[in-house]
């Protein structure tokens, strides 16, 4: 027997709603990083940073990654 060829339109709202629950995931872990990294400026010793070196190491670590910035960081 012949399969039948998959519905176009049915494809496409299965990959809208992939697409909506990844949105929603990626809401949810941008949230738990912000409150992880909220964790770590008040249990460190941020008090020392000058705000604005802090905001610059946040775009820089935001632009190459967290895993680069860390690892770049953690080099000896």
């Amino acid at each position: 027997m012949a399969r039948s060829k998959p519905n176009a339109l049915e494809a496409l709202r299965k990959l809208g709603e992939e697409r909506r629950l990844l949105d929603a995931r990626e809401v949810s872990l941008r949230e738990e990083a912000a409150a992880e990294l909220g964790r770590l400026l008040i249990n460190g010793d941020t008090a020392s940073i000058d705000p604005a070196k802090l905001k610059q190491l946040i775009r820089a670590s935001m632009t190459l990654g967290i895993d680069t910035a860390l690892s770049r960081l953690s080099a000896p």
